[in-house]
């Protein structure tokens, strides 16, 4: 089970919050009172706010700005793996747009504002349908509705073939050295045009489905070495998070350290 950091962030704001009004609206006035009582003028210890107070009243507007930026407006993640090879790669720092997708409540997940749709290219942050408390990232291939098939490493949106382009080989470097020498390839999905890799020795994941309402169909762009809805099938909509729109670092012990190529870059 993954830690809950957007729980515990509720939970810090909310306490923060709750103790500072309290403490506001029932302690004040009593201080305020037992020292306007009080005989000696120049004992001000009535006044002296509880430690634990002093804390929660410096904390809550820092606990509530980052509440907001992450759960309305930006999020950021790190890419664990090479799924998404070679448009992220292993030690990439992504932010992730959380207003694109409609503001959704933290914790709840639900939308409270609706936006945009999400559209068919959009590399996605998602809760991972079989255990939400894991973040996926993939790219979105299918809408509601569409057929998806994929054959001999080629993908069918609605029965018509998705042009993918040879680019060369691919040179890996750093964690993702194990895909070094694949085939680099160029594909375009709906005028988005995007890099993938595919493995010439490894089987093609064959199948054919129909994407259902409120869900979405997602794929890695490393297609031989993603885990996607290949295997465990659809992303439905309340699971979405955000999309994924840059890479702000990038730290990969393998490759020497910060690759400041990549700082700045935006997704796509």
């Amino acid at each position: 089970m993954n830690f809950d950091f957007s729980a515990l962030l509720v939970f810090l704001t909310f306490s923060s919050g709750i103790i500072w009004l309290i403490d506001s609206l029932v302690f004040v006035p009593r201080r305020e009172r037992k020292a306007a009582n009080d005989k000696d003028a120049e004992n001000t210890e009535h006044l002296q706010l509880p430690l634990f107070v002093e804390y929660a009243k410096s904390f809550f507007p820092i606990f509530l700005i980052v509440l907001i930026l992450r759960s309305f407006i930006f999020e950021p993640f790190k890419i664990p793996s090479g799924s998404m090879m070679p448009t992220l790669l292993i030690g990439d720092f992504i932010l992730v747009n959380k207003f694109d997708y409609g503001l959704r409540l933290p914790v709840l997940h639900n939308i409270i504002i609706k936006n945009k749709t999400p559209a068919r290219g959009d590399i996605t942050v998602f809760r991972y349908p079989e255990d939400p408390s894991i973040p996926f990232i993939k790219r979105i291939v299918g809408l509601p509705g569409d057929k998806v098939s994929y054959h001999n490493k080629t993908l069918y949106i609605n029965d018509i073939s998705i042009t993918q382009i040879l680019n060369g080989r691919y040179n890996a470097q750093g964690s993702g050295f194990m895909m070094d020498g694949v085939s680099l390839r160029v594909e375009n999905l709906d005028d988005i045009e995007h890099e993938i890799l595919i493995s010439p020795t490894r089987p093609s994941q064959e199948l054919e489905v129909i994407v259902p309402d409120g869900h979405y169909f997602v794929l890695g762009d490393n297609r031989d070495n993603s885990k996607d809805s290949r295997f465990w099938g659809f992303v439905p909509d309340e699971n979405l998070v955000g999309r994924a729109f840059m890479i702000w670092m990038n730290w990969d012990s393998k490759n020497g350290g910060v690759d400041f190529h990549r700082i700045g870059t935006m997704i796509k």
